[in-house]
C-alpha cells in the first residue's frame, strides 16, 4: 500500500497567526519531509477561505503552490484534492496541468470535483449553483479536459464550457496523458463521469466497510458502459469518522482494513503535524491508487 500527504494550504486553519512567508517556508518544509520520509504523492486541496467560522488567515491558490512545489520536490506525484471544476475556465485547467506535468517531470495528477464550500463560492463572484447544476458543470469540463489532453485540436459546445479547434500544447509528459482523479461519494452521477473519464476515483471521508459496500456499484458503473473495472483505480480521503482513530496500532489496523478492502495507497491528511513532532486528535488521512478488486 502506497502512501501520500496531504500538505498545508491554510483552509484547516493551519495557518492562523502566522505570515504568509512563514506559512509558506511551512508548506516547503512539509513537502520536502513527506518526500523524504517516503511518500508516495503530495495533496493540496482548492479553497480559497478557512472553514467557518470565517477569519483573516493565509490560504494560497493550490495551481501556483503545486508548480513551486514541483521544484521543491523530486519525486514525489502532486495533485489536487479536488479542484472545484467550476473555478476555472475549463481549457484552461488543461493548459496549467499540463505545465505542472512539464514543470514536475510527468508527476502531476489532476484532480477534479464539483465543488461544495459555499461561502467562498459566494464570496469570490461565483453564486452557488445548486447540486446538480454544479455536477453538470463537472461534466462538461471533464469533455473539454479529456478532448485537450487527448490528441489533436479540440472541439466540444456543452451548456457550460465550450472551445472550438483549440490547439493545446504541450499536452504534458506522461503517457497516454496525465492522468485525472475525480472525486466525490454521489452513485449515480459522480461514480459514472469517473468510470466515463476518470483514471481514479476518490471517495470521501468514507469508512472501510462503506468502501467494500460502494465497490460493486462503483465496478457496475464502468461494466454498464463496457469498461474494464479494474482499469478504474478507487481511492479513499480518510477523516472524520473514518479518521478517528489513535497513532500507532489502531491507525495501522484503519489502514490495513482499508487495503483489504481495495484502496491501497495512504495519504494523511494531517500528517504534517506529526512530522513536525506534534499531535493533533483531529488528524485525518486519506488513501489513493489502489485497482478495484476482481
Amino acid at each position: 500500500m502506497k502512501a501520500g500527504l496531504t500538505l498545508p494550504q491554510g483552509c484547516d486553519r493551519e495557518f492562523l497567526g502566522l505570515d504568509a512567508t512563514t506559512a509558506w517556508r511551512r508548506t516547503i518544509d512539509i513537502a520536502r519531509r513527506g518526500e523524504a520520509a517516503g511518500f508516495d504523492s503530495l495533496w493540496v486541496y482548492d479553497h480559497f477561505q478557512v472553514d467557518p467560522p470565517l477569519i483573516e488567515a493565509p490560504v494560497f491558490e493550490p495551481f501556483v503552490e503545486l508548480a513551486a512545489l514541483a521544484v521543491e520536490t523530486s519525486r514525489a506525484r502532486l495533485g489536487h484534492l479536488v479542484m472545484a471544476a467550476a473555478y476555472r475556465n475549463a481549457a484552461l485547467t488543461a493548459k496549467m496541468i499540463s505545465t505542472l506535468d512539464v514543470i514536475s517531470g510527468g508527476r502531476a495528477v489532476l484532480g477534479i470535483g464539483a465543488g461544495w464550500k459555499e461561502d467562498e463560492w459566494i464570496a469570490y463572484g461565483y453564486g452557488f449553483p445548486d447540486h446538480r447544476e454544479r455536477l453538470a458543470i463537472l461534466a462538461d469540463h471533464l469533455e473539454i479536459i479529456t478532448r485537450m489532453l487527448g490528441p489533436g485540436r479540440a472541439t466540444f459546445e456543452g451548456r457550460h464550457a465550450h472551445v472550438l479547434d483549440a490547439i493545446h500544447e504541450p499536452k504534458g509528459l506522461q503517457q497516454p496523458r496525465i492522468p485525472i482523479l475525480v472525486g466525490g461519494n454521489g452513485p449515480n452521477v459522480t461514480w459514472r463521469l469517473a468510470a466515463r473519464f476518470a483514471d481514479e476515483l476518490n471517495l470521501d471521508a468514507m469508512t472501510p466497510d462503506a468502501v467494500a459496500a460502494a465497490l460493486p456499484t462503483i465496478r457496475a458503473r464502468c461494466e454498464e458502459i463496457g469498461r474494464d473495472p479494474a482499469t478504474l483505480r478507487v481511492s479513499v480521503h480518510i477523516w472524520g469518522e473514518a479518521g478517528a482513530v489513535a497513532p500507532g496500532g489502531e491507525r495501522q489496523e484503519r489502514l490495513g482494513r482499508y487495503a483489504e478492502g481495495g484502496p491501497g495507497r495512504t495519504r494523511p491528511r494531517r500528517a504534517h503535524r506529526r512530522l513536525r513532532g506534534r499531535r493533533d486528535p483531529r488528524q485525518r488521512a486519506g488513501l489513493t491508487g489502489a485497482r478495484l478488486p476482481p
